[in-house]
């Protein structure tokens, strides 16, 4: 437990402690509900994006299962789809750490995504392709991972 809230504080301090920049994404700092599904169970948990400007951004997230948490934090290199009105993708990557009772693993997560911000509203969504590379505890791959996001844009 002590080691998710330090997680959380170190993630809060990555969202929030960054000077503004002029982004790729269509807006500097969101937070919003993630949900990881695919091959497994499918987690829910609140995420944070935070932009640090040109291509940069940032993004943590907690998730929840069936006796299961997940912390983890990324890199984004995003792009916006030239005369797309704010559809772009991204490319990224980022640790995370399962826990569970008894256990934990830790993982790298490539992506590869979608996002798009709804014009005229504070609202925007993305979906990539976000495999789980498990380096500990019989390490294995798993492809058939995905994430489903729901931002509110607060900046």
């Amino acid at each position: 437990m002590k080691k998710t809230l330090l997680s959380l504080a170190a993630a809060a301090a990555l969202a929030f402690g960054v000077n503004e920049a002029k982004a790729q994404t269509p807006y500097r700092t969101a937070i919003g509900l993630g949900i990881d599904l695919g091959d497994g169970q499918t987690l829910f948990g609140p995420q944070v994006k935070h932009s640090f400007g040109g291509a940069n951004a940032g993004q943590a997230q907690v998730l929840f299962g069936d006796g299961l948490t997940v912390v983890g934090v990324d890199y984004n290199y995003n792009r916006p789809f030239s005369g797309a009105g704010g559809l772009g993708w991204y490319l990224g990557v980022g640790p995370q750490i399962g826990f569970w009772d008894g256990g934990s693993a830790f993982a790298i997560r490539p992506q590869a995504g979608l996002e798009y911000k709804i014009p005229s509203t504070p609202i925007g969504i993305h979906f990539d392709w976000k495999p789980w590379w498990n380096l500990s505890n019989n390490s294995n791959f798993e492809a058939g991972r995905f994430s489903l996001g729901f931002k509110f844009i607060l900046k």
